[in-house]
């Protein structure tokens, strides 16, 4: 038979694998044991080929060479992996080897990892998958005892390799046409341009936005306030005279308590989390960015072994998984956790009925911690809160609703209804899980108060009665939480009742695994950028909505691509008729935008000139400050004018900003804080910054980032020094 070659798609988990397996022994690009050899791809170790691998004439970027439509898409070895590839392929060709076990990610995109370098490397041997949600030794156990023939994937295979393609045929032949047509940097995409159209959209909402006028009624009674509706439930009145014609008609008057009712309610706990509600509760609390959490959900999962398997768009897990929650619930069982996760445990049996459902799991559960014990002191604090967020949904999904006594009052006064509302808890429920709860409150909700004790029929004296005055507000800006809730269910945009439904089944825009890389991608094109949490549209984003073709900006187009993708990984389409399709669509694109009409206007070009081609740069805000690009993409010229670096504040404590060159390195804040390099080297070196601060710092700045190299570099010799 032979020894097994299993295929991880990183080295980390190839070595967590390794080490379940026995396999002891270190090779160049893979480990080595009795009965198997583990190796690793890198992500993507094969890819589909560039438009110049198909021929001379598209590498120059023309509109004569458009569409670009190859009669069959062909697979490279990408140079930056090539040595990994070409040890994989001599394993693969090994005689011992007798078979394959597919152990990368479980999903969609792990499957065409895979199956591309196998294909690469022109290897016919038998193959297996292993398909784990967690990398504890466990699971990994556990699903070496239930490998499945690969065969078994080939439809989840077909429907990544038509998403690859379709992506390539419609994403390149469209920005090189909108390059090519308007003389500008533009992409587009099928999920990126309308996503940009949503945040567009919305701001346009807010610059058309109106404000009106409202008026307010509050009566001031022994023990409580109460607020004025009328017989629809509106407490606002836009009409000025009105509002003060019933001011006048109530005041002097009496209170008379005309409805009294309490009633018992329960809040059940939130579903447990999938990757996107995890980044949104993470940037509403914490600030991260979605890629800053999936990254840090990453290492929980694979370094850690903490949580389980993160790019999963389920809240819920199967019955199989819900005999280990006893264990899992020990495992979380220290620190701040340890009362109510034993508390839990001791219950018999476990409340599970608002986390087992078999029909609403996908290819992954949901985000929950593994049957191995963590080690807290070994997290960063960046981990630790994303452990503490999933850890505190675990606990709460697994725990009574949440139980309280409501008291609805309804005064009147003469002739008009003012209403109060208090709340007695009974059960705290879930909500012993957290200190404070991410909710979000409406603003038209009556403010819970501590009502006095009241009885039908009771007179009360009238205090004073107000007409409070507000406006309006617009809709807020998207933050990167908001708008993961907007790609995630982008309805409200979609007139079409079929297409709503697919959107909803579906997920909306993009997946739980893509959506993070979606949004860094319209800031790398500058198409956006951040002012303070707010996501806001540059003029170039606003220009490329403007110019690519109108059915690429809804979501339509997702919407019928991710039906059909489903259906190819169901077995119920064939990939081929999908991407012959795809040819024809991606066609029809290029031909509108080449017999547009329209204009792109770059209006960021400063009098500076690229020092490579002579072009005049373009002043544009990056995701880590300002930089000077130059306009031909051919050159490719980028300059860093300004860093957001890792440095805070020491009035304000916010990031600092590191401007200037040499000797004129300054750093800047917001708050109008100022200060020179050296002088901030002299205060970090007063305030007696130890090693691990410093190591913290440097490792903590992004990789390419080279505006502070002065700061890293001064930091880095005072840690010799210190050594």
């Amino acid at each position: 038979m032979g020894k097994s070659l299993v295929l991880a798609e990183k080295p980390s988990v190839a070595k967590e694998l390794a080490s379940v397996l026995h396999c002891r022994q270190k090779g160049n690009g893979f480990f080595s044991g009795e009965k198997y050899i583990v190796t690793w791809a890198l992500g993507h170790l094969v890819t589909l080929a560039d438009p110049e691998h198909y021929g001379d004439q598209y590498k120059t970027w023309s509109l004569e060479t458009l569409p670009m439509l190859p009669k069959k898409m062909e697979l490279v070895v990408m140079k930056e992996t090539r040595k990994q590839f070409k040890t994989v392929a001599d394993l693969l060709r090994r005689e011992d080897v007798g078979d394959v076990i597919i152990a990368t990610d479980s999903g969609r995109e792990g499957e065409l990892v895979a199956r591309w370098i196998l294909m690469k490397a022109h290897c016919k041997k038998p193959a297996k998958r292993l398909w784990i949600s967690s990398q504890t030794e466990k699971a990994i156990r556990q699903g070496f005892a239930a490998l499945k023939p690969a065969k078994e994937y080939d439809n989840l295979f077909y429907s990544a390799v038509a998403r690859a393609e379709a992506d390539w045929l419609v994403g390149l032949n469209i920005t090189r046409a909108l390059t090519c047509k308007f003389g500008a940097q533009l992409s587009a995409g099928r999920v990126q341009t309308p996503t940009l159209a949503l945040v567009i959209r919305r701001e346009e909402e807010i610059r058309h936005f109106q404000p009106q006028s409202y008026y307010t009624l509050t009566a001031k009674l022994p023990g409580l306030s109460a607020l004025w509706r009328d017989h629809k439930g509106n407490s606002r009145l836009f009409d000025e005279a009105r509002a003060d014609a019933l001011l006048k008609k109530v005041q002097g008057k009496p209170a008379t308590v005309i409805k009294l009712q309490k009633q018992m309610k329960s809040k059940m706990p939130p579903a447990a989390y999938d990757l996107t509600e995890l980044q949104r509760d993470a940037n509403k609390k914490y600030a991260y960015s979605a890629k800053q959490t999936l990254s840090l959900m990453q290492s929980l999962y694979e370094r850690h072994k903490a949580l389980t398997y993160p790019r999963t768009d389920s809240r819920y897990i199967p019955q199989d998984v819900a005999g280990s929650l006893s264990e899992r619930l020990q495992a979380c069982a220290v620190g701040k956790y340890t009362v109510l996760s034993d508390a839990i445990r001791r219950k018999k049996p476990i409340q599970t009925k608002y986390i087992v459902n078999d029909k609403k799991v996908t290819d992954h559960h949901a985000i929950i911690p593994t049957e191995q014990r963590v080690n807290l002191m070994a997290l960063s604090p960046e981990e630790k809160n994303i452990y503490d967020l999933v850890v505190r949904r675990f606990l709460a999904v697994l725990s009574e609703p949440f139980q309280y006594e409501e008291t609805t009052v309804t005064v009147d006064i003469g002739g008009e209804q003012f209403h109060a509302k208090g709340k007695t808890v009974k059960s705290e429920g879930w909500k012993a899980a957290y200190e404070t709860v991410l909710d979000d409150e409406d603003d038209d909700s009556l403010r819970e108060q501590v009502l006095p004790a009241l009885r039908q029929g009771q007179k009360l004296a009238v205090k004073g009665i107000s007409k409070d005055t507000g406006k309006t507000k617009p809709p807020a800006r998207y933050t990167e939480a908001t708008l993961l809730t907007a790609m995630e269910n982008p309805l409200r945009q979609e007139e079409d009742q079929k297409l709503r439904e697919v959107l909803q089944q579906r997920g909306g825009l993009g997946t739980s695994a893509t959506r993070a890389d979606i949004i860094e991608k319209l800031f790398a094109a500058f198409y956006m950028e951040r002012q303070g949490k707010d996501l806001v549209p540059t003029s170039k984003g606003n220009q490329v909505i403007s110019l690519v073709p109108a059915d690429l900006k809804s979501a339509e187009l997702t919407a019928k691509w991710e039906q059909r993708l489903q259906e190819i990984s169901e077995g119920k389409e064939k990939n081929e008729r999908f991407i012959g399709e795809m040819r024809e669509y991606a066609t029809r694109l290029v031909s509108d935008v080449i017999r547009s009409d329209a204009k792109y206007v770059h209006d960021n070009v400063t009098r500076q000139k690229c020092p490579e081609c002579g072009q005049f740069l373009l002043e544009v805000q990056g995701k880590r400050g300002k930089m000077l690009v130059c306009p031909d993409r051919e050159c490719g010229y980028r300059h860093s004018l300004t860093v957001l670096t890792n440095a805070r504040c020491p009035n304000c404590h916010k990031k600092l900003e590191m401007r200037g060159e040499g000797e004129k390195k300054m750093f800047v804040c917001v708050c109008g804080h100022r200060e020179r390099l050296s002088d901030f080297e002299k205060r970090k070196e007063k305030a007696g910054a130890n090693k691990n601060e410093v190591r913290r710092y440097l490792n903590n700045q992004p990789e390419g980032n080279t505006g502070n190299s002065a700061l890293m570099e001064q930091l880095k010799k005072w840690q010799e020094q210190n050594k």
